[in-house]
């Protein structure tokens, strides 16, 4: 099942990208498996997914250690607290949910620890919602100079949440707001700031997103089924 289902959001990130003119190969799906078992991870790894997106980095770490064995890039979607950065940077190839200038001091620190440089995104409230994490539009190229400065951190590019809706073409003008505002930093040309990235897009909207700019989608229930809250 989580072949024919991965097969699935493949082909439609390949229609939304033709839609778009994009290169498919240029999107990369990240597949979420937030509270799934490993034994799922390493089913969707055999039809052909390498790239998986966890939201809790206790969760990330554990199925790394399981997994060792397997070229797994894992990618950490959700909320991250400070006192946890040590282990995330140690496990995570890419840190979606950066949403402070001080939460990316401490990342710095400990990548220096180990001598990495963290790929990092920051993560934007493009929709300003009460309930979700992030900067504003308004506040991220304030945080984009301030992180430029940090030697270990290395910012790839946006992140964002979109709002829940039954309709994902709602979510349009949240997409392509994130990804002007890359175009608008790239352009200031900050030093040591180019970014590539734009993480947007879920199970219920990523093809809008992929129309819209996406780089990164995370799909997790159209590839894994439903989540498992209780655990």
């Amino acid at each position: 099942m989580i072949s024919e289902n991965l097969a699935e959001v493949r082909q439609e990130i390949i229609r939304h990208a033709d839609i778009a003119g994009r290169n498919p190969n240029e999107i990369t799906l990240i597949a979420v498996s937030k509270t799934k078992p490993a034994e799922m991870v390493v089913e969707a790894f055999e039809a052909g997914q390498t790239v998986f997106g966890e939201n809790k980095v206790q969760e990330m770490c554990e199925k790394h250690e399981t997994l060792s064995e397997l070229p797994l890039s894992w990618h950490l979607i959700g909320h991250l607290q400070s006192n946890k950065a040590k282990k995330a940077v140690a496990v995570a190839d890419m840190i979606h949910s950066v949403d402070s200038v001080s939460l990316a001091e401490t990342i710095n620190k400990y990548a220096a620890q180990i001598g990495k440089v963290q790929d990092i995104l920051l993560e934007i409230n493009v929709a300003e919602e009460e309930s979700k994490f992030g900067l504003t539009l308004a506040d991220a190229e304030a945080a984009v100079r301030e992180i430029a400065k940090l030697p270990n951190i290395r910012l790839r590019g946006f992140m964002t949440v979109a709002p829940y809706t039954e309709n994902a073409e709602e979510n349009r003008g949240i997409f392509r707001s994130l990804r002007q505002l890359m175009v608008d930093i790239n352009a200031k040309s900050i030093d040591n700031i180019f970014m590539d990235v734009l993480s947007m897009g879920m199970s219920g909207d990523y093809g809008v997103a992929v129309e819209e700019g996406a780089t990164h989608v995370r799909v997790g229930t159209f590839i894994f089924g439903r989540r498992n809250y209780n655990i």
